[in-house]
């Protein structure tokens, strides 16, 4: 049961660097690019993951600003042309593992294509409550977006 939570994000955060450094070190010399870029965005997903707790615990410390009206709207176009460009990642992968015989590359593009799945769900829930914004507070955001950000396996 975890007591803290800002000391038990620390540790993880922590840990997340330590994951991150060893995926690094263990392939700095890799020749073999497929292993290397797998290792690699292992890497990416731990750096992600210290990040997102950075920002937990940042929130743990104060309250979040609103979005102002002008970052508001921009966030809206970039994040309406986002979707689109996610769907179309979608589309593309989708036909590419219909077509695709080789047994490693198809590994490598269905887990590109649960990614871009993940991140189109995510995106359109999160476009959504910036155009409800004002209806909306902290915690109906958090439940509206945490099971699309957190993969049910």
């Amino acid at each position: 049961m975890v007591k803290d939570i800002s000391e038990f994000l620390k540790k993880q955060i922590e840990l997340e660097r330590r994951i991150v450094a060893t995926a690094d070190n263990s392939v700095k010399d890799m020749k073999n690019i497929l292993v290397k870029e797998m290792i690699y965005s292992i890497s990416l997903d731990s750096k992600k993951h210290e990040s997102m707790l950075t920002a937990l615990l940042a929130m743990q410390k104060s309250t979040q600003p609103f979005i102002s009206e002008t970052v508001s709207k921009e966030l809206h176009e970039n994040i309406k042309i986002h979707i689109e460009l996610e769907q179309e990642a979608i589309q593309t992968y989708k036909e590419l593992l219909e077509q695709v015989e080789n047994e490693q590359v198809k590994m490598v593009i269905q887990a590109i294509y649960h990614d871009e799945l993940r991140h189109h769900a995510l995106l359109k829930k999160i476009y959504n409550v910036i155009i409800e914004k004002e209806t909306l507070d902290e915690d109906e955001i958090w439940e509206f977006i945490k099971d699309d950000f957190i993969p049910q396996y």
